[in-house]
């Protein structure tokens, strides 16, 4: 009894030296922590400027962005899929959602490329993609984001020619797209419309 009972207070002594760190349960809360703090760092933008395989290849290269997602918004059906917003009557955008770190990469940073990488004086249209689910639209996620967009707007009327009809309006509920939609260049870099209209597109954005 007595030795057991040695053993005990031994094992006791012990855990009360043992540093801080190498707690596991400790290390488990710092690690949340970070995770969390991570998170609420991050910003999000989401843009329609045309089919989102092209706009997500163009911005999840630059840095400061975390992630880009494919997928739908600005309509009222709810859970749309990719061949009921192509009928053009949900009154979806197609859209990319951008995650991003404002310490490294801005809001009106991401709006410059926004307005480079597409044309915004086409309503319902970019290129050979004819419909609403087309168009030119930033969803805002905050009055500040509402007023930069204005702003940027503004600025950019001087780079075309015809009038700039993109949509600003408040962000309303996002819908990812299917998973085959998403990281398609990077996923499918030899399909027709990658080398024919993406990876063009990204040379010149390169080149500029």
């Amino acid at each position: 009894m007595l030795v057991a009972t040695c053993t005990i207070v031994f094992f006791l002594l012990l855990y009360s030296f043992m540093p801080m760190s190498e707690n596991p349960y400790a290390l488990e809360a710092d690690s949340t922590m970070s995770t969390e703090i991570t998170a609420q760092a991050m910003r999000v933008a989401t843009f329609g400027a045309g089919c989102f395989w092209c706009v997500e290849a163009v911005f999840e290269s630059l840095i400061g962005v975390q992630s880009v997602v494919s997928g739908y918004m600005g309509g009222s059906l709810k859970n749309p899929s990719y061949e009921a917003i192509c009928t053009g009557t949900t009154g979806h955008a197609e859209v990319i959602q951008i995650h991003y770190n404002p310490e490294l990469i801005s809001y009106e940073l991401l709006l410059k490329r926004f307005w480079i990488v597409h044309d915004p004086t086409t309503l319902n249209r970019q290129g050979a993609d004819v419909g609403t689910q087309y168009r030119s639209a930033i969803f805002t996620h905050s009055d500040e984001q509402y007023n930069l967009a204005q702003s940027s707007k503004q600025s950019a009327k001087s780079k075309f020619a015809d009038p700039i009809v993109t949509e600003i309006s408040p962000a309303s509920p996002f819908y990812p797209a299917e998973n085959h939609h998403q990281n398609f260049y990077r996923e499918n870099p030899e399909h027709p419309y990658c080398r024919s209209v993406i990876r063009p597109k990204l040379q010149l954005l390169k080149a500029q």
